[in-house]
């Protein structure tokens, strides 16, 4: 008898409902797929994702050979290419395995060009996975399942991100429709940063801050962009916090240190920089992206974590932008290595966790954030 195949699922969190409300025996994928899902045979695995939370949610088998049909079980698309499948393991959102804990077992995690790399294997489905990581998410999911852990998430994870469209060389991009602000037009990629004013009720300072005190109570060393070094919050003068670092390494040219010293706020470990954020609180969120583009087309082989910290109602908006055609171009694609912050979690996190600051990780932002991929499920 032949060895199995694993093949990868993607599920929202609503397409995951909709599977299970229709009774959780028929599993679909859209019609450009039909060349790849007829290679599917029973007793093949179907290891399923869901994107949002970045988490794996049940195991199913196959039992039928692929067929199409359009009957109506999910509400975002017909999915019309399908096979009969049986749950062999099933969890919830709460209890679901992060892909992260899984990263010193999974193959995908080896070798990363750049700290989100992985994701390109969870991109699309389906997706033929590798025996032993698919070994290995089986039996996570199964440990699971015997002994469940509730995480709590944020529940807008689990909402469908903007639909993306194919380019002619396969890029899945989005084109937003929304009207920049004039000064801040694509064309005008030379984008001069905008002084904000010193504000104690300015959000912008007020997340800034966050940031800023978030990794000096964490032990790491910090940077606000050289043209906010004087603001202050509630009374707190950004440079007075005892690990905000006077100057940068200077690891980069000239260019890319100047494009560096402009970001909002940047982590640091001795010469390396573990995490960039910039904030966006204001009408256009062109300026930040800009600076990561910039930085992205200068260093290719950047390593370090991006992330986008903006108000909860400009989710969307924010993915929208990242994956831009302009933005889907770069090598790597700025949707890949950078991530978004919602205001709302930021803010509600840190309390719970100022106990075990000290202990913490730059990595625990991966569980605060979301991927700014745009997914073909």
């Amino acid at each position: 008898m032949s060895k199995r195949n694993y093949w990868l699922d993607l599920f929202t969190g609503t397409t995951w409902n909709e599977f299970l409300e229709a009774g959780g025996k028929v599993s679909g994928f859209r019609e450009s797929q039909w060349n790849t899902v007829k290679k599917i045979k029973p007793g093949d695995y179907l290891l399923c994702y869901l994107t949002g939370l970045s988490r794996w949610i049940g195991i199913l088998e196959v039992i039928s050979e692929p067929y199409k049909d359009d009957s109506k079980i999910w509400s975002f698309d017909s999915f019309p290419c399908r096979m009969n499948v049986k749950m062999v393991s099933g969890l919830t959102p709460e209890t679901a395995v992060p892909i992260k804990d899984l990263k010193d077992k999974l193959s995908i995690f080896e070798d990363l060009k750049s700290p989100n790399a992985w994701t390109a294997h969870v991109r699309s489905s389906p997706r033929k996975w590798k025996v032993f990581d698919g070994d290995v998410v089986v039996k996570a999911v199964q440990n699971a399942q015997k002994n469940p852990i509730n995480r709590p998430f944020n529940p807008a994870k689990l909402k469908r991100k903007p639909r993306g469209m194919k380019t002619k060389k396969g890029t899945t991009v989005t084109v937003p429709t929304e009207e920049l602000e004039p000064a801040k037009k694509i064309a005008n990629l030379a984008i001069s940063p905008e002084p904000e004013p010193v504000s104690d009720s300015n959000p912008h300072t007020e997340i800034q801050w966050m940031l800023l005190k978030l990794g000096n109570d964490m032990g790491l060393d910090v940077w606000v962009a050289r043209n906010d070094r004087n603001k202050s919050h509630n009374g707190n003068v950004f440079s007075e916090l005892p690990r905000i670092k006077d100057s940068l390494p200077l690891q980069f040219d000239e260019v890319t240190n100047k494009t560096i010293e402009l970001i909002d706020v940047l982590w640091l470990q001795g010469n390396a920089i573990t995490a960039a954020f910039e904030i966006e609180s204001t009408t256009s969120i062109y300026s930040g992206l800009l600076r990561m583009s910039d930085l992205i087309s200068m260093q290719p082989n950047l390593t370090m974590p991006l992330y986008i910290v903006a108000p909860d109602e400009r989710r969307d908006k924010v993915i929208r932008e990242v994956n831009r055609p302009t933005f889907a171009r770069l090598s790597p694609p700025l949707a890949e290595i950078c991530r978004y912050i919602p205001f709302s979690i930021l803010k509600s996190t840190i309390p719970e966790i100022e106990s075990m600051l000290s202990y913490l990780k730059p990595d625990y932002l991966d569980e605060l954030s979301e991927s700014c991929e745009i997914e073909d499920i």
